[in-house]
C-alpha cells in the first residue's frame, strides 16, 4: 500500500517537473527575442534559482564535507552542463534536432542501468523508451531539417549525457545510510552550475536594460521582469526539486522516461501562449509519447517470493544484500515485503 501511495506519488511529481521545466522555453524566448543572448537567459536561470535556494544551502552545507563529489557532480552536469551543451548545440544545429538527441537520455539511462551497475530493466520500461523516442521525433519534426554538424550533433548529444547525470546523480543521493537532503543538493548544485555558468555566458557584457521594459509572447507585452521569475521559480527551483524527488520515488530509467513528456508539454504551451502551429504529426507524436510514458512507469517485477540471496560481484552484491533497507522504490529494484510495509522510500523521509 505504502509502495502503491509512494509510486503515486512519486508520478506526479514526475509530471509537475515535467510541466515546470517544459514552460521554460515559452518563458524564455521572448526574453531572447527582447535582445538577452540565449546563455545569458541560461545564467540568470541559474544564477538567480542559487541566490533563491542560498538559505537551504546553508542549512544543509554539512554536505560539503559529507557529500562533495555529489554537489559538483551534480552541478557540472546536471546544471551547468545540460544547458551549456544544449544551447551550444543549437547554435550549429536545428533546435528540433537538438531536442530529440537530449532526450535520448532516458534510453542511455537504461544502458547505465543494465550495463554499468548491472541491474535488471523492466521490460516496459525499454518498450517505453522506444515509444517515447519515436514519439519525440514526431513532436519536434526532426524531418524538417537535418543538417549535418558533427560538432553540434555531439554537443546535443553531451547534453543527452549531462541529462544522464541528472538522473543517476539524483538516485545516487539517496544510500539509505548517508543519505543527502534532496533539497541541499540542488542548493549546491545550482550555486556551482552558477560559477561554471559565469566563465561560459559572461554576463557583464549583457544588456540589462532588457529586464526593465516588456517582451512579447503571442502578441502580448508581458513585463520581462514576470517571464524572469516564471524562468526562475518556476521552471527551475520548482523543477529541479520535484524532479529530483520523484527520481528517489520512482527510479531513474521511469522518471527519465516520464521526462519527456517535457517536449510534448513545451510544444502545446509555445501553440497555446506564444501562438506556434502545432501539426497533424506533432499532435500523434506527443500521443505516443505519452503512451510510451504511460507504459514505462505502469509495470514493475514482481518481489521475489522467495529470500534474496546475497553474493555476487560488485554493485549487484551490495544491492542484494541491502534490499531490507533500500529506501527507493525502484521498479528494477524490488523492495522487501519488510522494507514496503514500513514504508521506507527515500524521498518521502528527505523532502520537508
Amino acid at each position: 500500500m505504502h509502495a502503491s501511495q509512494g509510486r503515486s506519488a512519486g508520478l506526479g511529481l514526475a509530471l509537475g517537473s515535467a510541466f515546470a521545466f517544459g514552460g521554460s522555453g515559452v518563458a524564455a524566448k521572448p526574453l531572447i527575442e527582447a535582445g538577452l543572448d540565449p546563455l545569458h537567459v541560461v545564467w540568470l536561470r541559474v544564477a538567480g534559482s542559487a541566490l533563491v535556494m542560498l538559505p537551504l544551502a546553508w542549512r544543509h552545507r554539512d554536505l560539503l564535507r559529507r557529500k562533495p563529489a555529489l554537489l559538483v557532480g551534480f552541478g557540472l552536469l546536471a546544471v551547468a552542463g545540460v544547458q551549456a551543451c544544449y544551447f551550444a548545440s543549437i547554435s550549429r544545429i536545428p533546435v528540433g534536432v537538438a531536442l530529440l538527441i537530449e532526450y535520448l537520455a532516458p534510453a542511455l539511462v537504461l544502458g547505465w542501468v543494465r550495463f554499468v551497475q548491472r541491474r535488471p530493466v523492466t521490460r516496459a520500461a525499454a518498450v517505453g523508451v522506444v515509444l517515447a523516442v519515436g514519439g519525440l521525433a514526431c513532436v519536434v519534426e526532426v524531418w524538417a531539417g537535418l543538417g549535418f554538424d558533427a560538432i553540434g550533433l555531439l554537443l546535443a548529444l553531451g547534453a543527452a549525457c549531462c541529462q544522464v547525470g541528472y538522473f543517476v546523480l539524483s538516485d545516487q543521493g539517496s544510500d539509505p545510510e548517508d543519505a543527502a537532503d534532496p533539497l541541499g543538493v540542488i542548493a549546491y548544485g545550482l550555486l556551482i552550475g552558477a560559477l561554471v555558468l559565469t566563465v561560459v555566458a559572461r554576463p557583464w557584457g549583457m544588456d540589462w536594460s532588457v529586464l526593465g521594459g516588456s517582451a512579447d509572447m503571442g502578441g502580448s507585452q508581458v513585463p520581462a521582469a514576470l517571464l524572469l521569475g516564471w524562468v526562475v521559480l518556476v521552471a527551475t527551483v520548482v523543477a529541479y526539486i520535484t524532479g529530483v524527488i520523484s527520481v528517489r520515488r520512482l527510479s531513474p530509467q521511469v522518471a527519465g522516461v516520464v521526462a519527456c513528456l517535457e517536449a510534448v508539454i513545451a510544444t502545446v504551451l509555445a501553440w497555446v501562449l506564444l501562438r506556434e502551429h502545432l501539426s497533424a504529426p506533432q499532435i500523434f507524436g506527443g500521443a505516443v509519447v505519452l503512451v510510451g510514458a504511460f507504459i514505462a512507469q505502469s509495470q514493475a517485477p514482481k518481489a521475489p517470493s522467495g529470500p534474496v540471496a546475497a553474493g555476487g560481484p560488485g554493485e549487484s552484491a551490495r544491492l542484494s544484500e541491502g534490499s531490507a533497507e533500500s529506501k527507493t522504490a525502484d521498479p528494477a529494484r524490488p523492495l522487501s515485503a519488510d522494507a514496503v510495509a514500513e514504508g521506507e522510500l527515500s524521498a518521502g523521509q528527505a523532502a520537508p
